[in-house]
């Protein structure tokens, strides 16, 4: 089962790049991010004449998260418990031929010093919550998406320049380690521990080009799903289409 995750910042304006994608590289399961409409407007039919089930959740304009799948989507829910006055469109959950899926969009959190901040915080307590929650099934799953954490300096272009952003944060990267210690594993960094690797590069100054990004889109797998990795890499491509989207798939395969 190949497994892909997708910030894909607004799926209609982007839909011929995920179309074309999707013919080429086959996944089985796509968790996507920011898709930025209502499920009443995601294209569906489009994908599902690929042969994806589809199930989202949505907003309009910003946020929303989806998942694609090829066999039999199961058990669909969407919203991340903790909190039920939060309606932003952050999470779902799916099961595909035994294993639990999630797309997740983790709050951005910038600018620090305001309330952004310690939203994304909170919601890192309660993904950690759900993460220990999941870890008790004793399954497969895999936490798949933009987490808006470069979890050291190895993942982004320039530390010093990013030292005040909320992605580079101390309190966000003990969060992301935190759930790594639980027992998760940052499926990516098993296959490939050479710095520098990104998964997103900023539309400004010319940093696509210049190879100038973060990685922050992450694929990351409880103990039944991490002994069945066989491989996880970061298909660089579509980046570097016309009308691309600021990030790229990042993938793993289980057996």
């Amino acid at each position: 089962m190949i497994v892909a995750s997708w910030n894909v910042n607004s799926i209609k304006a982007r839909l011929g790049n995920v179309l074309s994608w999707l013919e080429e590289v086959r996944p089985d399961v796509v968790c996507l991010q920011e898709t930025k409409c209502l499920e009443s407007d995601f294209p569906g039919l489009e994908l599902k004449s690929l042969g994806y089930e589809l199930a989202c959740v949505g907003q309009r304009a910003y946020n929303g998260v989806a998942i694609l799948s090829r066999p039999k989507l199961e058990d669909v829910t969407t919203g991340l418990p903790g909190d039920p006055g939060d309606e932003q469109a952050r999470w779902i959950e799916a099961t595909v031929e035994g294993v639990r899926i999630v797309s997740l969009y983790l709050p951005n959190g910038n600018p620090v010093g305001s309330d952004k901040f310690p939203y994304k915080l909170a919601w890192m307590d309660r993904l950690i919550a759900r993460a220990k929650a999941l870890l008790a099934l004793e399954r497969p799953v895999v936490l798949a998406g933009d987490y808006n954490v470069c979890p050291t300096d190895d993942d982004v272009y320039d530390p010093i320049g990013f030292r005040h952003d909320a992605l580079c944060q101390p309190e966000s990267r003990a969060k992301f380690r935190t759930l790594l210690n639980l027992g998760w594993t940052d499926a990516y960094r098993i296959f490939d521990p050479e710095p520098h690797k990104y998964t997103f590069w900023d539309y400004q100054q010319g940093r696509w080009p210049r190879d100038e990004g973060l990685r922050i889109d992450h694929l990351v797998c409880s103990p039944h799903a991490a002994d069945r990795l066989l491989r996880a890499w970061i298909d660089k491509s579509p980046r570097g289409k016309e009308r691309a989207s600021d990030h790229t798939p990042i993938l793993c395969e289980l057996a």
